[in-house]
């Protein structure tokens, strides 16, 4: 279950379960049966548990919860301010069917409580909490009881993963039918705590129509294209891929990108060298090839070469003339080009020239900044989420947009984008993103296209970051991704 749905989308989904012939009151029950199940598998030895039910659909699963942990021998107090037959008419009728009691929205429903259900807004939730809805979510916070949300935990934008004013801190978050943006971005993501999807009903059918162009970053959005070696291939098929060293006293990264991206299955690999750091790269490089190329005519004069199809420039390259020249004749060469670090940078202050260079070829590129550098590049881009600005960013650039983070977002330039779920702090290391250049080099010297190879690299980068865990510095990186190609073949004969 790939798709990730906005709350319109989300909202979409179930009016056509229900023109479709499933009630609204069914697929209000099963949602509230599903978080009464999370509570009794969590906390089966729980007493006392407190219900909080907002004045939406959110609170008629929160009456649905509470009557069925009443019939599993749980003590519940249930919270809720105003009328319950005013309530949407499935969470009025869910609300009539409650028979225990109900207490005004207050803290003190959360003494002697072994377990909060929260029930109050769901992903939907478009204004700021304040007033004595926000010091309820403060004193839920503050009490030390765990939490079960429902949906998304209140205060969450689902569709932009924003607090509103404030937010529940959930132990873990159930939702429905498919996973939604803010369970993802961040800060929401800090928010829901272990994630839960439930089926509730909603026929995968209704996709067709709603028609969600936001994914989850696994490997099934993208495994039937993996570029696995044949059994008649050589290593030119397999592409053969060029990195763009720095000077003498700035080599190492461009070597990271380089092993990453033979690591990753491209078939040769080059490092592009000016003259003063031949030497220094020769003393570190073995399977990796080395060539002079100062400037932009050596640079001119490789890429002459057609068997060299993928190209990356950026990392330790330096800011300044010489790079935006570079990178303007990669450009105008054949070559898939990934564009990093200094690459961007050097753009600053004409993010223009770069971006016409860009539009006017037909070979694909990748751009993979992190949150300083998109900035410097893009400006202040517009949008609600970080999916928003990362989509926006990519239709103007003409290029898949990798904007990197805790929460890294994977942008096509027609909108089709990605959240990766694999990513670890441990990747928060020098070289790490040179490593990822190099991944995501080595997927287009393989034939992948641009938004594949960007949701592949980062995928693999994050599965081996996982795999060493404390201690990782960037070298470990390419030395760990054998281990994580082996388990993803096995994952495609499975599947």
């Amino acid at each position: 279950m790939l798709e990730l749905l906005t709350a319109k989308e989300m909202g979409r989904a179930d009016k056509l379960a229900i023109k479709g012939g499933v009630a609204g009151a069914v697929l209000m029950e099963n949602a509230g049966r599903s978080v009464a199940d999370e509570v009794s598998l969590r906390f089966p030895d729980a007493s006392t548990v407190a219900i909080l039910c907002g004045p939406g659909n959110n609170g008629g699963d929160g009456f649905v919860a509470a009557r069925r942990l009443l019939e599993r021998g749980y003590f519940v107090r249930l919270g809720f301010d105003g009328d319950p037959s005013a309530l949407p008419a499935d969470a009025a009728e869910m609300a009539a069917r409650y028979s225990g009691t109900i207490q005004p929205l207050d803290p003190a429903l959360f003494d002697h409580a072994d377990v909060i259900v929260d029930g109050l807004f769901g992903a939907g939730l478009a204004r700021p909490l304040d007033g004595k809805l926000a010091n309820l979510v403060g004193a839920a916070n503050a009490s030390g009881v765990p939490v079960i949300a429902i949906d998304v935990p209140s205060g969450v934008d689902g569709t932009t993963g924003m607090v509103l004013g404030t937010a529940i801190h959930a132990l873990s978050t159930v939702t429905f039918f498919r996973f939604k943006p803010g369970h993802l971005l961040m800060p929401g993501h800090l928010h829901c705590g272990e994630l839960h999807l439930a089926d509730i009903g909603i026929p995968d059918a209704v996709l067709e129509t709603v028609m969600p162009a936001l994914y989850v970053n696994e490997p099934g959005l993208w495994l039937e294209r993996f570029p696995w070696p044949t059994v008649d291939g050589h290593k030119y098929l397999r592409g053969d891929a060029l990195v763009a060293s720095g000077a003498a006293d700035a080599t190492g990264a461009a070597r990271l990108a380089a092993l990453g991206a033979l690591r990753a299955g491209a078939g040769l690999v080059t490092v592009a060298s000016p003259r003063n750091a031949l030497a220094v790269n020769a003393a570190h490089l073995t399977a990796v090839m080395l060539r002079e190329a100062d400037g932009r005519q050596g640079l001119a004069a490789l890429l002459s070469d057609t068997r060299k199809n993928a190209f990356l420039i950026g990392p330790g390259h330096g800011v300044g003339e010489e790079t935006r020249e570079m990178v303007l004749t990669a450009l105008k060469a054949t070559p898939a080009v990934v564009l990093d670090a200094d690459a961007l940078t050097s753009f600053a202050e004409t993010p223009d020239v770069l971006f016409e260079a860009v539009h006017a070829r037909t070979a694909p590129v990748v751009m993979t900044p992190h949150a300083g550098e998109f900035a410097r590049l893009f400006g202040d881009v517009p949008g609600a989420s970080k999916v928003d600005r990362t989509r926006t960013a990519a239709a103007r650039c003409g290029a898949t947009v990798v904007l990197k983070g805790p929460d890294t977002v994977i942008s096509a330039p027609d909108g089709h984008a990605a959240i990766d779920t694999n990513g670890t702090p441990w990747l928060a290391t020098a070289g790490s993103g040179d490593v990822l250049g190099g991944m995501v080099l080595g997927m287009m010297a393989q034939g992948l296209g641009g938004f594949d190879a960007g949701c592949v690299g980062v995928w693999m980068h994050g599965e081996a970051a996982k795999r060493f865990g404390p201690g990782l510095i960037a070298e470990d990186l390419p030395e760990l991704v054998p281990e994580v190609l082996e388990d993803l073949e096995e994952y495609g004969l499975d599947g």
